[in-house]
């Protein structure tokens, strides 16, 4: 049985990753209104519906690239859940502040939160919490974004990745590079490149993606990796080098960026999934009527205009639990030799 299962979630990650690259748009305005009107129907015909302002966990602080999509998000959904949704920013630990609030809260309905992988997932592994996967129900998720390779604007070491890999090598454990927790995403993804480059480096862990950049930008680190809506607000500071992706990003400004494995180093796709989950012991209910609504949003036609920076990528409920439980599996696997210990 758990072969099979095994089988069944890789076998789902592989179609949802298939899915990643682009933002659900096809018959927007008719599926959105087909949408909504099953999420208020719901309420109508005497089901779930919440009956106040809907507390949204982000954990992490406001500015962080999860909370201005949350945000994004959250202002066109408002709509569809029918009652405002107010963003609650619980930093620390690495998420797990945020996550441990969001497992802890009361099962009705009324508090719901992102979870991102496999930032969640490491800090399981890490034993930064004291919840597992099974404190979570999945409602969906939200957004999929691709890590990239980044620099400072005014770097003159190095301008291109090949350049970065050379330096690193005659520079071997000098570079530093800052990341959003130790092994968490952007760590992971700093390691698989180095790993893949032959070279190693100091990590610096920031705890959040908000502080790594900072501290990227102020020049305490050399390079980083983050993700592709993380430096929506400051492309001007920074220079992209290299995406983890099969294929080149098609993000306004993103066409020219080799991709990494074009360039002879890790040619898989590695980023992060930002899903909305809700206490585990909520009604089946609860979940269906956000799954409906947070469909009706992000296949708003103004939400899509609004959300052009960054990629909305949504899996229904059953698609989300899979991928949280693949995500999971992977951190899990991510032994000593990888982490060069």
């Amino acid at each position: 049985m758990k072969k099979l299962f095994a089988a069944l979630l890789a076998l789902t990650m592989t179609l949802s990753l298939a899915a990643c690259g682009g933002t659900q748009s096809g018959g927007a305005a008719s599926n959105a209104g087909s949408a909504a009107q099953s999420a208020s129907g719901s309420a109508a015909t005497g089901s779930w519906a919440p009956d106040g302002p809907v507390n949204l966990i982000v954990a992490y602080k406001a500015g962080n690239g999860t909370d201005q999509t949350a945000r994004i998000l959250a202002q066109y959904a408002e709509k569809y859940v029918g009652q405002t949704i107010v963003i609650d920013n619980v930093d620390g630990g690495s998420g797990s502040i945020g996550w441990s609030k969001l497992a802890d809260a009361d099962a009705d309905g009324m508090t719901i939160g992102f979870l991102n992988l496999p930032n969640f997932n490491s800090s399981i592994v890490n034993e930064l919490g004291t919840y597992t996967v099974d404190d979570f129900k999945a409602i969906c998720n939200h957004v999929t974004e691709t890590s990239i390779v980044v620099v400072r604007a005014d770097e003159t070491r190095f301008t291109t990745l090949d350049e970065l890999v050379a330096y690193a090598k005659e520079h071997d454990g000098e570079l530093k590079a800052s990341t959003n927790g130790a092994q968490a995403s952007n760590h992971i993804g700093a390691q698989a490149f180095a790993n893949s480059a032959g070279f190693t480096y100091i990590d610096l862990p920031q705890g959040n993606t908000a502080d790594e950049l900072l501290s990227l930008r102020g020049g305490e680190a050399d390079f980083c990796v983050v993700k592709v809506a993380d430096i929506s607000s400051m492309k001007s500071e920074v220079k992209v080098l290299g995406a983890f992706s099969k294929e080149r990003l098609d993000e306004e400004g993103f066409e020219d960026v080799p991709t990494l494995g074009e360039l002879g180093y890790y040619d898989q796709w590695l980023g992060s999934s930002r899903c909305i989950v809700a206490p585990a012991g909520v009604s089946d209910e609860v979940i269906a009527f956000y799954e409906a609504a947070f469909k009706a949003a992000m296949e708003d036609p103004e939400y899509l205009a609004a959300a052009a920076s960054f990629k909305t990528d949504f899996k229904d409920a059953a698609a989300t639990g899979a991928l949280i439980a693949q995500q999971q599996t992977f951190t899990e696997s991510l032994d000593d030799a990888f982490w060069g210990n």
